[in-house]
């Protein structure tokens, strides 16, 4: 089952470059300190390095051996230009245009992902999701087959036993009302995801309704959108559309749908629309004890993930871990 230190000895045979685009930050100096103690991932901080260095000093971080990359400096900045001025050609971008925004660092640092100068990027320490993503769909780009760019958490509740509990939910973040066919594509990422953390995924597209129970729009969104994704994905349990108690509680499955293999026994769950997903995940952390780690962003050419602007210096650490890990997995 999850744990970070299975992913750390993975990590520590092929050490990933991750971008954090907020360099100066106190609580990314903090997780840098952190994993450059540890050997097993290379951070680059984004900003002005005597800036940096100072905030660190003040903090009492030692960043000792981090790369440090100030955008104003930048050594291959024309190769950079170039490159974004190709890749946004069909907005007219002029190479002055791009020189002013590769200036913000969220740009400067997705380009360095893209260029191959790193493995993966965390930003959103200051930013807003908007600002980490936006740069990431517009230059890394959604993967091939893929119309979106979805999200996870990653829910995990220890026990005394030291098998902890681990469950998936999408999409809990980025997608406001996805449509039949974007609940497939959340599915499916979803799942992948889902297994690097060690999880057989068993999917339940959730509902207010059990196979006909109730009637309306978003059940018939949720049992259509369950169907399809029997078909796309085969090899995956997929069950839906059912209520959370006939998901996860073996005793109202009996009752609700007792044919069904998944009821029961989910472990990812799909959910309806961004509202029901953010409650669903937060009412698990809040009053199910659960940690939950995330948003994490699924869809796209390489790992980009976004912090809470209230994050902690050990979230941010951990959150760099499962970038990373999602680098080794590609």
């Amino acid at each position: 089952m999850f744990g970070f230190g299975q992913m750390i000895n993975i990590l520590k045979k092929n050490p990933k470059k991750i971008v954090f685009t907020e360099g100066n930050d106190p609580r990314i100096l903090e997780a840098a300190s952190r994993l450059l103690a540890s050997y097993f991932l290379n951070p680059i901080l984004v900003g002005d390095e005597d800036e940096i260095i100072a905030a660190a000093e003040e903090c009492g971080y030692n960043i000792r051996g981090a790369e440090i990359i100030d955008p104003e400096k930048y050594k291959d900045m024309d190769a950079m230009v170039d490159m974004f001025c190709e890749l946004r050609k069909s907005k007219g971008v002029t190479p002055e245009e791009a020189r002013k925004i590769l200036s913000q660092t969220n740009y400067f640092g997705a380009m360095l992902v893209k260029m191959g100068q790193a493995d993966a990027l965390l930003g959103g320490a200051t930013y807003s999701t908007a600002d980490t993503v936006r740069p990431a769909l517009q230059l890394i780009k959604t993967k091939p087959g893929n119309s979106i760019v979805c999200s996870c958490f990653i829910l995990v509740r220890p026990s005394a036993t030291g098998d902890n509990e681990v469950l998936a939910m999408g999409d809990c973040a980025i997608n406001i009302k996805p449509t039949e066919d974007q609940l497939v594509e959340i599915a499916g990422e979803t799942a992948e995801c889902a297994k690097i953390f060690g999880i057989d995924p068993q999917i339940a597209f959730l509902s207010y309704s059990t196979f006909g129970s109730g009637e309306g729009e978003d059940v018939d969104k949720m049992r259509n959108a369950a169907q399809k994704a029997k078909e796309k994905y085969p090899d995956l349990p997929i069950e839906g559309e059912l209520q959370f108690d006939a998901a996860v509680s073996v005793r109202v499955a009996r009752t609700k749908c007792p044919e069904s293999k998944v009821a029961g026994h989910a472990n990812t769950f799909i959910f309806p629309d961004i509202s029901a997903g953010n409650i669903g995940y937060k009412i698990a952390q809040r009053l199910g004890h659960f940690e939950a780690y995330g948003p994490i962003l699924l869809g796209l050419n390489a790992p980009i993930n976004d912090l809470s602007r209230g994050c902690t210096g050990s979230e941010v650490y951990s959150m760099a871990i499962i970038t990373a890990a999602l680098a080794e997995n590609k």
